[in-house]
Order: structure tokens, then sequence, then C-alpha cells
């Protein structure tokens, strides 16, 4: 419950400290006085964007403070705190703690519902009767197990599109890369084989000049007669016979013998190089091949043999993980259709409790509009599921068109179109709200509506700016009653311009202005006794004070 609102330099409020009570709360007073001030104040602190003009004059900044009684296991304070500054800035405050404007707004949700002119048309709109008959019902958990549904179904569906947009992409890339394998794969490259064949090339191109200048270099070193080979050993034998004799001739022998091993060594290797030297043509030219062969793809891939080899290695570890992608892709569309039957079922609960309501919810609101002077209009709640389109063996275009239907035929409340229907006078068609309902109409119908969830809303304070718009003072003790029932559950704030619905407030709250100092203030006085009276007097008689309007002012107060 909202204990005290106060108010400082918010347009025409210099200071203003007002004590709302429980039950109903009636603000009256002349046009432009300053009325929907109090509306706009509030709204401020529920944590609305507020316009900078509300700044007054020559003030830094504008506040408004709440001071709240929250209904707990035991009751406690808490105090709501905004400003607003000139350029437009604002601050909010939580039991004197900073916090965020979204804060602020989710907070005070829980605390204050404000019905103004724009909630009347608000009624017009599909969604509004949508969540007023989810409200009714009470049917959060249901909704909210919807809503779970729909959210795991919109994931998966965005995955699943991410998937397919890049499907080409990675077909694309599948292709190449199963080009590259192949092409590699029939080429076999590797680093040992390059260095081997460029070796044999090497030999091959220079077979004839090997077999002569070499091959004669081998007799001169081991064949011919007196080689030189043959000339170490003979020195070696010498200098065997020397060593017993003299010791200085062991190391010259050592050295004989290391100079002997190492021309062995030579020799052998190059005879072997002399014998692979075989002139050969025909495997030149197949070597030539090869290694064109090699030369070209090491171009093409900008890489050496090693790097082939490893290229090779990459196509067919990518190949493989495109290969899991594509199962990923078929899991990843088994899991969104598994998602889409479980949000199918959850707006299929959703909807039948929804219909279940409609003949609850249509009772309530008659007997209350009944009471408020439209005992022969008719009321009806359409609940009808969002069709889908018929498309057999769809194309991609049309599946694409199917995907978007889904998208909107399972929206954020539901799957279900909710009208609340009107028929205003007998022998008329029963019509959408926004075609037949004028604005006293929409007016008695909110009311109606909110006396209907009465027992069902939890917001402790409902606030109604001028929901007398559009009623006649016939009606007015009736709009009167119902604010004041509606008060027996919930704190009623109420702007209003009818007398009978003053006269039956708990506390009545009268803005004027006035002017002091050249300056024209707004303020707010708690009114009681004679001048309770006067002030009813007056909206009675529109200003002509009179015996007549003082004596049914008090007939309407009952004293």
């Amino acid at each position: 419950m909202l204990q005290e609102l106060c108010i400082e330099n918010l347009a025409l409020f210099e200071r203003a400290e007002v004590a709302f009570g429980p039950g109903l709360n009636v603000i009256t007073g002349e046009t432009g006085a300053g009325k929907s001030l109090l509306i706009d104040a509030l709204e401020l602190l529920l944590g609305e964007r507020p316009r900078a003009s509300l700044v007054r004059k020559g003030a830094a900044e504008a506040r408004v403070t709440g001071r709240f009684l929250v209904p707990a296991a035991e009751e406690r304070e808490l105090v709501l705190s905004r400003s607003l500054s000139a350029d437009g800035r604002t601050r909010a405050w939580i039991d004197d703690r900073p916090a965020t404007a979204r804060v602020l707004r989710e907070l005070a949700a829980e605390l204050v519902e404000v019905h103004g002119q724009s909630e009347h048309q608000r009624l017009f709109q599909p969604a509004e009767q949508t969540r007023l008959l989810d409200e009714f019902g009470a049917l959060q958990p249901q909704l909210a197990n919807y809503r779970k549904a729909r959210t795991e179904w919109l994931a998966l569906r965005e995955e699943l599109s991410g998937f397919e947009q890049r499907a080409r992409d990675r077909a694309e890339r599948e292709d190449l890369l199963r080009f590259q394998a192949r092409e590699l794969a029939q080429a076999r490259p590797s680093a040992v084989e390059d260095a081997a064949l460029r070796n044999e090339r090497e030999l091959l191109r220079h077979a004839a000049g090997i077999a002569s200048d070499l091959g004669a270099l081998v007799g001169e070193l081991s064949e011919d007669d007196g080689s030189a080979l043959e000339r170490l050993r003979h020195a070696e034998r010498v200098l065997e016979r020397w060593e017993s004799k003299l010791s200085a001739a062991g190391p010259c022998a050592e050295e004989i013998r290391a100079a002997l091993a190492h021309l062995e060594e030579a020799t052998a290797a190059l005879a072997r190089l002399v014998a692979g030297s075989e002139s050969s043509p025909e495997r030149l030219e197949a070597v030539e091949e090869r290694l064109a062969r090699l030369e070209e793809l090491q171009r093409k891939y900008r890489t050496d043999s090693a790097g082939l080899e490893l290229r090779a290695a990459e196509a067919a570890r990518e190949l493989a993980a495109l290969g899991t992608q594509a199962q990923d892709f078929e899991d990843l569309r088994a899991r969104s259709a598994a998602a889409f039957a479980v949000l199918e079922g959850a707006a299929a609960q959703l909807g039948k409790a929804r219909r279940a309501l409609r003949a609850r919810l249509e009772k309530a609101v008659r007997t209350s509009l009944a009471e408020l002077g439209l005992q022969r209009a008719s009321f009806e709640v359409r609940v009808e599921p969002r069709a889908r389109p018929d498309l057999h063996s769809p194309n991609a275009a049309e599946q694409r068109t199917r995907e978007l239907e889904d998208e909107r035929r399972f929206g954020s409340d539901g799957a279900d179109e909710v009208a609340f229907l009107l028929a205003a006078n007998p022998g008329e068609d029963l019509q959408p709200l926004a075609r037949v309902a004028s604005g006293g109409e929409a007016a008695r119908i909110m009311l109606a509506l909110r006396t209907a969830l009465a027992l069902r809303q939890t917001i402790p304070t409902l606030v109604f700016d001028e929901i007398d718009a559009g009623v006649g003072g016939r009606l007015g003790p009736k709009v009167g009653e119902h604010l004041r029932a509606l008060g027996k559950q919930h704190q009623v704030l109420c702007v209003s311009h009818l007398p009978a619905i003053a006269a039956l407030a708990e506390r009545h709250f009268k803005v004027e202005k006035s002017v002091q100092g050249g300056r024209t203030r707004t303020g707010v006085e708690l009114l009681a006794g004679q001048a309770r009276v006067e002030e009813i007097a007056d909206m009675i008689a529109g200003g002509a004070a009179h015996a007549t309007a003082r004596a049914e002012a008090r007939r309407l107060l009952g004293s």
C-alpha cells in the first residue's frame, strides 16, 4: 500500500506531501489544477520515462519519493525515490540505495498498477485481453511452462537456421576438400621420395661423365697397377716392420692405417657411385615427369613436399569433421522437431485452460456491466488457436514461409487469438471492443474486468486516472460502488470528476492552484467535514454556491 507520496519541484508542484490510506482514495479538482500531475509523479516514481519539462522552472531537479507498506509475514516499509534533472537524466533509489530504472520498474510493477486513458485504449489490444484472461484464471504457471518451451524451441531454431545458412558454404568446402584429398592421394607426395628423386636425377643427367671421369679415378685409386691403395698398403707393411724396432715409427704407422681406411671407404663409395650411374634416358624421363608433378603440386599448394604430406592429412581430418557436422545437423533437426512438439503440447494445454475460463469470466463481466448501466449488453470471450498455413510438400520458399508463420503463431503469449467481443445493445452483432465501445463504455468494461479480477489480483495498489470519463452522473454512483468494492481488496487511488464517486471515498483529496509571489503553485489538501461538503457541492453546482448543492453533497456523504 502507498502510504505517502512526496513531490518536489515537479511542474506546478513546489512541494507536496500526500498521505494516502487504505480503501478508496479520490482526487478531485478543477480542470488544469494538476490532478494528472499526481499521476505523472507516480509514473516517474514507478520507473516510466519522463519528460524533462516536468522539472519546475528554476529548479535543478525534480524528486518524487514514495513510502510503501509491503504486506509480508511482518509488514515492512519500503521507500522508493527517483529524481529528474533539468537535462532529462534520472536517478533512482530503493531504501536509500542507488538502483537502475529497470530494477525500479520491476519492483514497482509488484506494488502499483496505473490505469489511465491510455490503459482504456490498451484494453482494445488482443495482447492486453490475453493478459487479463490469464490473470483471471491464474494461468501464470501454464504460461511460464509455455514460454520456457518456446524459448528452447526458438534457440534451437536459430541454431538450425545458422546451420542451414552455412550449409552451402560447407558443401562447397567439402567439394574442394574431396578434390584435394583425391589429388594428393593419387600423387602420394613424400619428402623422402622427393630428395631421392632429385639425387637420382643428378646421377642420370651426368652418367656419362661419372663413368669416364670417376671410373678412371676408381682405377687410379684401387684397380690399376701402382694404384694409390696399393702404394699405401706397401707403406703400411714397411712401417709394421719398423714399429718393433723404432718407437718413433709407431705414430707414422697409425696415420698410414687411418689414411688407408679413409681411402678404402672413399674408393668403395666412388665405385658404388660409378656402378649406379648407368645411363638410362627412359628412367631419366620418368624421374623428370615425377618431379615435375610434385613441383606442380608444390606451386599450387604453396608448400614443399613435406607440406603436401601435411595438407593431405589435414584434408582427410577436415572431411571427417564435416561428416560429423552433417550428423550434428541431423541431430539438431531432430532436437528442434522434438522441441516443437513440446511447444505444441504446452500451447494446447494453455489454450485448453483459457477456453475453460470463458464462461466464468463472461458471467462475472456481464454481472458488473449490468450494475454499471450496460445491463442489456452482451459480452463474450473468444479463444481460437492461430491457424497454420496448409502447405503440402512445401518447397524451400514455402518452407521458409511456414517457419515464419510458426514463429508468428507461437507468440510470446501463446498460440491463441483471444478477443473480447461486445454488443452494447440488443439486436447488434458481437464485435471486437475497438469497433463498438465508446470511451465511457471502455472505462466501464475495464472497471468490470478489474472487479472480476479483484480476488485474483496480487498488486496492492490500483490507480485509476479519470476512469469515469464519458460516464454520466446517473451511473456515477454505480461506478463509485465498484471502485469502493475494489477498495476492499486493494488500495484504490482514483482521479475523478463525479461527485457521487468522490462522496464514496474513504479519503478525499483536492488539488488546487494558487499564485504566490508571482509563481503558480499546485497544492494537495486532504478534505474533511465542511470543506469536503463544499468541494462536492462545487462539483455538483459547477461553482455556484447554493444551499441545494450543499444539501445534495450532504446526502451523498450520508451526513
